[in-house]
């Protein structure tokens, strides 16, 4: 599986920013074709108490072709200029190939 991440830092108006996110750019997000997995995390602490980023968001897909696909679709298309439109000086995204998962219980 490969991932799409999005890793956002905090907003100067951090209840307009949920509010959009949340309303907004989630249910879009969930229209990507292919979409296997949306993992949502809200940053609440940082080990040396520099918390920087307010929220990261994880989208899996099969591979890095229905991504891909995903990205170019027309809901795709819609996502990003959602994300432009509201977030563009405070979001960073990258790719990347998921390994194993270990369980440690």
């Amino acid at each position: 599986m490969v991932k799409l991440i999005a890793l956002y830092k905090k907003s100067a108006d951090p209840e307009e920013f949920e509010r959009h996110y949340t309303s907004v750019h989630t249910p879009l997000v969930r229209k990507y074709p292919g979409l296997r997995r949306l993992e949502i995390t809200r940053v609440t602490a940082a080990p040396l108490d520099d918390v920087r980023y307010h929220l990261v968001a994880e989208m899996y897909f099969d591979s890095r072709e229905a991504m891909d696909e995903a990205l170019s679709s027309p809901e795709g298309k819609a996502v990003s200029k959602d994300l432009m439109s509201f977030a563009a000086p405070l979001v960073t995204v990258f790719f990347g190939d998921t390994q194993e998962e270990y369980n440690f219980q």
